[in-house]
């Protein structure tokens, strides 16, 4: 059953999901093999969190690609917003408002909230929406962190 890591009270989402991203690319978790997937239905907004990877760390690649471009295959990062088949289904990092309705061929989930209300009335719906379901949810309060 998949694993579900809520990431909450974070001052901005998609800045906080990349430097996650980038957590998990330096701790071997995001390989060729096992790449980490970035799902978000909104283009706009994966389009924006892809921008942000390569400008977030100047001095540093993060080495992603969206599915649909020819280099996807080089690339330990992923983003999409519609369903696609691995290899391998160990990470996805939602972006979207909603639970990704592939989500259980993954071993661990990660969603981010922000502090925003509008974002954390989603992210709720999103939380009942896994717990009803009886999945396992780990919770991991940002405001606590020094």
């Amino acid at each position: 059953m998949t694993s579900i890591d809520f990431h909450f009270n974070t001052p901005n989402r998609l800045e906080y999901a990349c430097r996650l991203t980038r957590k998990i690319l330096n701790s071997g978790q995001a390989t060729l093999e096992s790449p980490l997937l970035v799902f978000c239905a909104d283009r706009s907004r994966l389009d924006h969190f892809d921008d942000m990877l390569w400008s977030l760390w100047p001095d540093e690649f993060i080495p992603h690609a969206h599915v649909s471009l020819p280099e996807a295959h080089e690339s330990p990062i992923l983003l999409t917003d519609q369903d696609i088949k691995l290899h391998q289904h160990t990470v996805l990092l939602n972006l979207d408002d909603a639970p990704p309705p592939f989500f259980t061929r993954f071993t661990r989930l990660l969603e981010v909230v922000s502090t925003e209300e509008n974002d954390r009335a989603k992210a709720r719906e999103r939380f009942g929406f896994y717990r009803d379901r009886g999945y396992a949810i780990n919770n991991y309060d940002l405001s606590k962190k020094s």
